[in-house]
This record gives C-alpha cells, structure tokens and sequence, in this order.
C-alpha cells in the first residue's frame, strides 16, 4: 500500500508504512503470528532498553500502530480493501507505558481509570525480556488448587500449571480474582527456542460487582473475551449506537486449547500506584462438564444476538430517521395550521364598521367615526351642544396655606 504521510501525534508515527512490512508478516498471517511479531518488535524497540534513541521511540510508535490495525478484524479488513484512506484510527486504542508516563500523567491516567474510562497499559519491558531470557522464579500451581497473594505494580508473578493428557482433553480454565478490587492482567507464555518464555496471550481485569476477576479458557471451544474500549469508543462517538456495539467488543481468544505439559502463566501487577492483591487458581473442567456446556451455549447465544443487532441496527437507524422525518412534518403542520387559524381570526375582526381606534389617526376622514364625539347628549352635555361645568367632588377640598388650623 506504500507510505503514507499523517500529522504527528502521540498515536500515529510521522509516516505510515505498510503494517505487514513493518511487522515482517504475510497478508495471509494468523492472529497469532503477528501478535508474536508485535511482541518480540515491541520488545526490541521499547524505550526502556532504548533510553534517549529517538529513532528506535519512533520504530516502537510504528510497530504499535501497525498492530492496532492489524490486530482488529474490521480494521484489517478496511486496510486490506483501500489502504490507510479506510481507516479511522483518530482516537484509537493504544496501549500506554506506565514507566515512562511520571507522577502527575499517572496521577491523571488512575482518575480517568477511577471514571470508568478504559485505559490500556502495556507490560513492562523488563518483565518481557526477563521472561524471555528465561531468569523468572517459577512457582507450582497444582490443579485443582488457588494460590492467593500481592505483586508489585508492573511486576509479574509467575506460575507453571503441568497438565496430564486426561486433564488435557477435558479442558482446562485458569483464573485470577480479587476481593480488593485491584487491577491486573493474567498473561499466558510459550516456550521460546532460546529455552525462554515469549508472551503469546494477554487479558486485564474487569469489575464484575465487587471483585475483578479474569479468566482464560482452554475447552477446544472458541470462547470470547470482552474489550470494554470498543464500548467507550462507541460512547464517546455516538452515543446512541452505544447498546448496539456493546457486543462488538467480543474477540476470540487466540488459543482454545492446551497439550499435556507444563504451562506458564503470570499475574502482572496493573495497579497505579499499590500493588494488587490477587488469588490464582487451575481447574480441570472435567469437574464442571454442566458448566462448561451452559458457557458453550452462551457464547453461541451472544454471538447470534451480536449478528441480530447488527440487523436491528439498520432497522433501528431506518425507522429513527423516519421518526424525526415525520416530527419535524408534525412542527410544520402545527405551525402552518396556527398561521391560518391567526390569519382567519383576523379575516373575521375585519367585518365590522366599529374599528379599534387607532392612536395614529387625526382627522375623521376615510369614513372613520371619532367614538369619543360620537354622542354629544344625554350623558355629559345637553342637546345645545354646551358643556356643564364640572361637579366638585366632595373630597376635593380648597385648602389656603395661610389658613391655620386650630
């Protein structure tokens, strides 16, 4: 698609390259391969192992906004369809660096949080390269077991779950909760050729009443997790079509199964200031085959009612129009039929020879009569057409000033 130049902003990079050429992936790349693409880029152009090189800062702004496009199925299909002119990525969701952002961006980044706005941080460098050079302290989480405890903001604690081939085929679900309502993320590594970890999935906590909790499910079913940034894109841009993209930030998790082996998750401290309070637990879903089959039919419901609000959207858009179609027709009307029952009124008022006066008029003339001399008898003058002199009231009262008063 070539290179397009944009406005530089904290999002956007100066130009635009093709996202595939930047992240050295195929237009025919899985999810998967350019979600690991990204991740070892990012690693290697994160400015904290890049301390004062702007050009690898400007690499790392690319990689991100090269992901962000081709990390979202609509986004990715628009660039495939007509290139960057497709995409309306103002406002987008980029991920933020909570090392680099200081106190008072921080400070300003938890309030935005504590109002419900949706912020997405990345994982700190050091912990990705830590992980990828294989130097983190594993613990055991046995299945069947929770292990509860409090890690550090943008630090991870790790843990290796070791499944059999029986707990394999049934299923396996990995959990993280906390009573404290702290913020986390429940990160998922695979085994690297150089004998280390790389991340291959991510989720962050979401509240759910009074705990946060997040889950990942591996039952050789595509379950979904849910992007709350797309609902408050969808908010702060219309806020009407609010209800009807709130299942569009369902997204498929890239991984729906585990083999018999030892597995590597880490709970990452999301927090801005204090460290999270967290508890972790393993479970074969051999133990809950009731619960696992209402999930399977749940996430089939929700996504039937995600393609018949797509629908009601359009007729929903169609009818709303029709309705402020037919109430601005309805202010016409009444404002029309007001003017011609006005005007008729006035029409009437004008069959009459006995005008209103009008404070303009001087003379008699134009066939007016002068009501105030209309009738010269009876009431204050006599027939002669002379004027008696006026009564005195009684309580108007003569009073000399130089008369005093005993």
């Amino acid at each position: 698609m070539g290179i397009s130049s944009k406005a530089e902003g904290p999002s956007t990079p100066a130009l635009r390259r093709d996202p595939y050429e930047v992240l050295s992936v195929s237009r025919d790349s899985t999810d998967q391969e350019i979600k690991t693409a990204y991740r070892k880029l990012a690693l290697k152009y994160h400015p904290d192992k890049n301390v004062g090189n702007p050009e690898a800062t400007e690499l790392f702004k690319e990689v991100a906004y090269s992901y962000n496009i081709l990390s979202d199925p609509e986004k990715r299909r628009q660039y495939d369809t007509a290139g960057f002119e497709a995409i309306d990525v103002e406002g987008s969701d980029m991920e933020i660096d909570l090392s680099n952002l200081g106190t008072v961006n921080t400070m300003f980044a938890a309030l935005f949080s504590k109002l419900g706005v949706p912020i997405k941080t990345a994982i700190s460098a050091i912990v990705l390269e830590e992980a990828l050079n294989g130097t983190v302290t594993i613990r055991p989480l046995p299945i069947g077991t929770s292990v509860s405890g409090k890690v550090d903001k943008q630090c991870a604690h790790f843990f290796g779950v070791t499944i059999n081939e029986q707990q394999a085929a049934a299923g396996i679900v990995v959990r993280v909760t906390s009573t404290a309502q702290s913020k986390f993320k429940l990160l998922y590594f695979e085994q690297d050729t150089n004998g280390g970890y790389g991340l291959a999935l991510q989720e962050d906590s979401e509240k759910t009443g009074k705990v946060t909790s997040i889950g990942m499910y591996f039952l050789h079913f595509q379950v979904y997790k849910m992007d709350s940034t797309v609902n408050a894109l969808a908010i702060a841009k219309d806020p009407e079509a609010a209800f009807f993209k709130r299942l569009e930030g369902l997204q498929p998790c890239e991984v729906s199964e585990l083999k018999a082996g030892t597995h590597i998750f880490a709970v990452y401290g999301d927090n801005f200031f204090k460290p999270a309070t967290y508890t972790i637990e393993a479970i074969c879903s051999k133990s809950y085959e009731e619960t696992t089959k209402k999930l399977k039919e749940i996430e089939a419901q929700i996504l039937t009612k995600r393609n018949e609000l797509r629908q009601f959207e359009i007729e929903y858009r169609k009818a709303l129009a029709r309705f402020q179609e037919v109430t601005n027709r309805y202010a016409q009307e009444k404002q029309s039929v007001d003017e011609l029952l006005k005007h008729r009124d006035i029409v009437h008022s004008s069959f009459t020879v006995c005008r209103p006066a009008n404070h303009n008029d001087t003379g008699l003339g134009n066939g007016k009569v002068d009501d105030s001399k209309a009738y010269t008898s009876g009431e204050d003058g006599g027939s002669d057409g002379k004027e008696k002199p006026t009564k005195k009231k009684w309580f108007n009262l003569n009073l000399r000033s130089d008369k005093k008063l005993g």
